[in-house]
């Protein structure tokens, strides 16, 4: 966690945001850990939902990202989180989202 913790301050010149497909769940263990293991969390107190920012930019709440996934969805959590890598980076490069880094 200190590991991931020093990757983020060296990425990221602003706060970072944590982005997750089912940002509830996924969000409970990066704060938990971040908390246990190195005393505070980089990402402060808040997550955003990967589906909720697709549906925004297409600007229809029936839409699904997942499409855009390449990485099959296995429930491995490095399967999933290249996956929706890969789909936040089509959000950013193909529909326009804008991303400080």
């Amino acid at each position: 966690m200190e590991d991931f913790k020093t990757w983020i301050k060296l990425h990221c010149k602003d706060q970072p945001i944590f982005i997750s497909d089912n940002n509830g769940f996924d969000w409970m263990f990066i704060c938990w850990y971040f908390h246990h293991f190195t005393g505070g969390n980089p990402f402060g107190f808040s997550s955003q939902n990967l589906g909720s920012l697709y549906k925004g930019l297409v600007r229809d709440t029936s839409k699904n990202f997942k499409h855009l996934r390449v990485t099959k969805h296995t429930h491995h959590p490095v399967d999933d989180a290249k996956g929706n890598a890969e789909a936040f980076l089509t959000l950013k490069g193909q529909l326009g989202l804008k991303v400080r880094l």
